[in-house]
């Protein structure tokens, strides 16, 4: 099982790389489950991976298919490997199929790029599909993989949906030759669940941050995450990554990992006061 971590830009992309991250995945925590990160700050994360791990980025809940076609292509042209699109506000199969459809293409050109389908587990609340009929829409347009999420940040993917139904999910999803990803407010504890169910990759925000889902991503707690998800360590980054014209040796990244280390300490302080 592998380690999605949701970054909001380049400094958080390098602390989910250098704390093993297998996916890093761009996106906008305070504009919701999906919240797409502008362009330049997509640009950003991609130089901070610098190709060492393939990045996802977070698109939105389909609205129309001219405006998902043009945020497919502008995102395939920074150099994504998946982008991930979700169907907030659409009750109807044909809908999505068509919404999915506009992606697809795009997503299939100038690298590779993927696409995934996202499915809300609290989907009456998103006003969107059930879970199951994204599956179908994902299988019918050809995506590569699924991913199963929640609307609302303050309840988890595993205190919605009972275990047996996502058992059922990811085996459907496994079924029509897709991958399984789940995502939601997931912690570590949720991880051995998360393999025993079958989930290809988990995706997580909150529970690698220092201060919450919209605080800072830390490489120590990604580290933490990382052993958990039982796979094999992905090889490590590059000794150099590029920042701005120039490069950041290992060793300055280290002393500002050290400088964030303190910052993680004195917010335990506070949170304990």
């Amino acid at each position: 099982m592998q380690l999605l971590i949701s970054v909001a830009g380049p400094d958080e992309a390098r602390a989910a790389l250098r704390g093993g991250a297998d996916v890093i995945d761009a996106k906008d925590p305070r504009r919701g489950a999906l919240g797409p990160v502008p362009p330049h700050r997509l640009a950003a994360v991609r130089a901070a991976v610098a190709g060492a791990r393939p990045i996802s980025a977070a698109l939105g809940d389909a609205a129309s298919e001219d405006a998902l076609a043009r945020a497919v292509a502008l995102a395939v042209s920074v150099g994504v490997a998946f982008v991930k699109v979700g169907f907030a506000g659409v009750t109807s199969e044909p809908r999505a199929r068509r919404l999915a459809l506009a992606a697809q293409p795009r997503a299939g050109t100038d690298g590779g790029a993927r696409l995934v389908l996202v499915a809300y587990a609290d989907w009456r609340r998103a006003d969107s599909l059930a879970p199951a009929r994204v599956v179908a829409v994902a299988a019918a347009v050809g995506a590569a993989g699924v991913l199963l999420d929640t609307v609302n940040k303050g309840v988890p993917l595993f205190a919605i949906e009972p275990l047996a139904s996502l058992a059922a999910w990811v085996a459907a999803a496994h079924a029509a030759r897709l991958f399984a990803a789940l995502a939601g407010g997931l912690s570590g504890s949720d991880f051995v669940r998360a393999r025993a169910l079958g989930a290809d990759l988990v995706g997580v925000r909150g529970a690698a941050c220092v201060g919450g889902r919209t605080g800072r991503v830390s490489r120590t707690r990604v580290a933490a995450l990382r052993a958990l998800t039982g796979a094999a360590a992905p090889p490590p980054p590059p000794a150099c990554v590029p920042v701005g014209r120039g490069l950041l040796s290992q060793r300055d990244v280290e002393l500002s990992e050290i400088v964030r280390r303190d910052d993680e300490m004195l917010h335990a302080v506070r949170e304990r006061a």
